[in-house]
């Protein structure tokens, strides 16, 4: 393995928690992947067991509403974590993730992952803890929306 792919692992969120030695472990099982402008990395719809993590650039995060159209709703930008719920329960996506420009990620199968609980139980788990920590900004975030949206369509609070 070489430093620059222990270095990647080793900036991104799911390593808070990690030591050293983790994060090696971590590093020799990720894969590293390169998009260019325009590539889909997960398709709406579509099923996979596999999580990302943006190392560089930018990828748009969009819903399909009707006609070949798509609404933005969110970028992903370097250290963010995408797929995290189809990596946990294998359900459908619900966005399409499109690179803006040349993007980087890295991604880690859940198999392989699944496949260090015996050897590995505690990196496991703190993959599970970072995941966990991302599904609740993600949530947290979608909820200040809501109450934005809702505040200016009921005209609240004076802002609008």
């Amino acid at each position: 393995m070489n430093d620059s792919k222990f270095e990647m692992v080793r900036q991104s969120p799911l390593c808070v928690e990690f030591d050293d030695d983790e994060c090696h472990a971590l590093a020799e099982i990720v894969a590293c992947r390169s998009l260019d402008n325009g590539e889909l990395l997960i398709e709406e719809g579509h099923t996979d067991h596999t999580l990302y993590v943006v190392v560089n650039g930018a990828l748009e995060v969009s819903r399909n509403v009707g006609g070949g159209e798509h609404v933005s709703l969110h970028i992903h930008k370097p250290g963010d974590i995408a797929g995290a719920l189809g990596f946990i329960d294998g359900c459908e996506h619900s966005a399409t993730l499109r690179a803006i420009g040349p993007v980087e990620v890295f991604s880690l199968e859940r198999e392989t992952l699944e496949g260090l609980l015996e050897s590995r139980p505690r990196l496991v788990y703190k993959v599970m803890r970072a995941l966990s920590r991302s599904v609740h900004q993600i949530t947290s975030r979608m909820n200040a929306q809501y109450v934005e949206l809702s505040n200016y369509i009921s005209k609240q609070h004076g802002r609008y």
